[in-house]
């Protein structure tokens, strides 16, 4: 299949790119310059290439770019505001590592306070559980995350 122009919404910027439709979404996004989206496992497992379609959160290496025709995608640097204040809390402790997964884990993060009022721990792991890191063993995340939520916000 040929390249086509696809017209999106990418972090609230109308875009067009020429991409193959069958092309995943993570490649297309990388190579129009949004490297914060990363690659990890191809297979939509590990959490890593999390994006927002239309607000949802998927993994954007088993999506077609052709289905993003139209619609709005959301990157972890149009919620740059947001993430940064999780990143603090992260941080804090100690769950920062390498950074590798981070942008897809702040991107379900903040999908999960969207979604879920007050969630129990069980709730955040179950809503987490595919986003995989591959330097800790989570409990940091959970504390951060649980400050997180608890915090006041703007």
């Amino acid at each position: 299949m040929s390249d086509v122009n696809l017209t999106m919404t990418i972090n609230g910027v109308q875009r067009v790119i020429a991409c193959n439709p069958a092309d995943m979404l993570c490649d297309v996004l990388r190579s129009a310059g949004y490297t914060e989206v990363k690659r990890g496992c191809d297979t939509g497992n590990c959490g890593v290439c999390t994006v927002w379609l239309d607000g949802v959160p998927v993994p954007s290496c088993s999506v077609f770019a052709g289905r993003a025709e139209g619609r709005n995608i959301t990157t972890v640097r149009g919620v740059e505001k947001e993430a940064a204040e999780f990143a603090q809390f992260l941080v804090a402790e100690g769950a920062d590592q390498c950074g590798y997964c981070t942008p897809g884990f702040t991107m379900m993060v903040l999908a999960l306070k969207r979604e879920l009022k007050s969630p129990t721990e069980a709730e955040i792991r179950h809503y987490l559980s595919g986003n995989l890191c591959r330097c800790s063993g989570y409990e940091g995340h959970l504390r951060a995350i649980v400050k997180y939520l608890e915090a006041p916000h703007e």
